[in-house]
């Protein structure tokens, strides 16, 4: 799993995120906007695939039914171009 580093209402993800790491990953997100964390910050994310995008839409999906709203930051050019490639990009909120 990658390393994940919470620095107030952010978290800091890193290394590969991709199907080996996302359900690990997305457990532990999801405790950490559950504890208030508003940011997801993929600054330090070395590689993702399709996997990492459907953790993002599954958190926005979880967020907004619970009431809160979760942004993402600095996503990998890779990530970018599967949410253009999947027409999710104008769903995710960047922070």
């Amino acid at each position: 799993m990658p390393p994940l580093r919470r620095e107030g209402d952010r978290l800091l993800l890193e290394g590969k995120l991709g199907i080996e790491t996302v359900p690990a990953v997305l457990r532990e997100v999801r405790a950490a906007c559950q504890d208030g964390v508003r940011v997801v910050d993929l600054t330090g994310v070395s590689e993702v695939d399709s996997a990492a995008l459907a953790l993002v839409v599954e958190l926005l999906r979880e967020t907004r039914a619970a009431g809160r709203e979760v942004a993402f930051a600095n996503l990998p050019p890779a990530m970018e171009k599967l949410a253009q490639l999947y027409a999710v990009s104008d769903l995710i909120v960047r922070g």
